[in-house]
């Protein structure tokens, strides 16, 4: 008998394709220097957590940076957001068609990455991957954002779930490692390597 009864899964490189380095390559060939301050990492941690708007965060880029238009930085911004294979989709479909498992998606995203989820993939498809989910948390709807230990704690208490039978997938080893301190099974999934489609053989030991 499988000891997981929750299944939570992370969205950026698990299910959707990321560029993670394209924002600092693409703001670069915009002139920003790479040596990106502090306040604007601060910033971006603010907007993804939902604590500032989208108009606050593009205001905060051009009047820092006054040269640069605001499309060509939301351009940069979304850049990092690639495509959503659809065996993927279909992977989370078929699983959630079964209904065996609790599943959750718990995403660090933010307004504009999200536009750009749903461009990229199209409203169709974003809405039938949402709708697989039990529970769908956002990181700026929530406001709260791994690896922060209360982000978990709050999936745990507003679900009644125990430690033991949840198992979390994240292509971040601080996240998975922050979730596992709480008790948590993860699966630290590197997307070089890894594709979430074999998820029952590579941790079949918990199912």
């Amino acid at each position: 008998m499988s000891i997981i009864k929750t299944i939570i899964f992370d969205f950026g490189d698990v299910f959707i394709n990321l560029d993670k380095p394209a924002i600092k390559r693409e703001l670069i060939s915009l002139g920003i220097p790479e040596a990106i301050s502090l306040d604007m990492y601060h910033i971006a941690s603010e907007y993804e957590k939902g604590l500032i708007s989208t108009d606050e965060l593009i205001d905060y880029f051009n009047k820092k940076f006054p040269s640069i238009a605001t499309q060509d930085f939301i351009k940069a911004w979304n850049s990092i957001i690639l495509d959503f294979p659809e065996h993927r989709l279909q992977f989370i479909e078929n699983l959630a068609s079964k209904n065996t498992y609790n599943l959750i998606l718990l995403s660090n995203t933010n307004d504009l990455h999200i536009e750009q989820v749903i461009e990229n993939m199209s409203l169709p498809r974003y809405e039938k991957f949402k709708n697989c989910f039990n529970k769908f948390y956002l990181s700026q709807e929530i406001h709260l954002s791994k690896p922060s230990p209360s982000i978990y704690e709050f999936v745990l208490n507003e679900n009644n779930l125990h430690p033991n039978e949840c198992l979390f997938i994240d292509d971040l080893k601080e996240n998975t490692e922050s979730a596992s301190k709480l008790g948590i099974h993860t699966w630290n999934l590197i997307p070089e390597k890894d594709d979430i489609i074999h998820l029952f053989s590579i941790k079949k030991h918990l199912f």
